[in-house]
């Protein structure tokens, strides 16, 4: 009977976690790639181009590029912007590249901003579409030869 009785409890408790776990699954998004498509800021290039900004996620955009490579503010962007791209793949990808100064010390040092942005309906590898008419944007802003790409705090980006 305690052999009937402790199989009976195991499948009880199996069956309950069985369904508990059905019960608590997250639903998929009704997008495969969620992300923030609104527009944090904009600036212009030489040659007219309108230059977006958006929110993105943790993997492009303004939430990756704050936290990860210590770019805070837009002016830094719209200031590297400003200038002709360095590269165009003609296929939407340019980049953008400008050089900030360390002043009022005795030895300045200098850092290189470089701004990706994508200015295409989609990104590269099609996982991320802005709509039609619209642009991706600013893929990525970073000081290049630093630490993990991250600019330094007396940057002040």
């Amino acid at each position: 009977m305690k052999k009937i009785a402790l199989g009976a409890s195991a499948l009880i408790a199996v069956a309950s976690l069985s369904a508990g776990s059905v019960a608590s699954a997250a639903p998929m998004p009704a997008q495969p790639h969620p992300w923030d498509h609104r527009i944090k800021c904009q600036a212009k290039d030489p040659q007219g181009r309108k230059i977006v900004t958006r929110y993105g996620n943790s993997e492009f955009g303004w939430q990756h590029f704050t936290g990860r490579h210590n770019i805070k503010k837009c002016g830094t962007i719209a200031a590297v912007v400003n200038e002709h791209p360095e590269s165009d793949d003609h296929h939407g990808r340019l980049v953008y590249g400008g050089v900030e100064f360390e002043t009022g010390v005795p030895r300045p040092r200098m850092v290189k901003i470089v701004v990706i942005v994508q200015y295409s309906r989609k990104t590269k590898d099609q996982r991320y579409d802005a709509g039609r008419g619209q642009t991706i944007g600013v893929i990525n802003a970073f000081c290049k030869n630093q630490p993990g790409n991250k600019c330094p705090a007396w940057a002040k980006l």
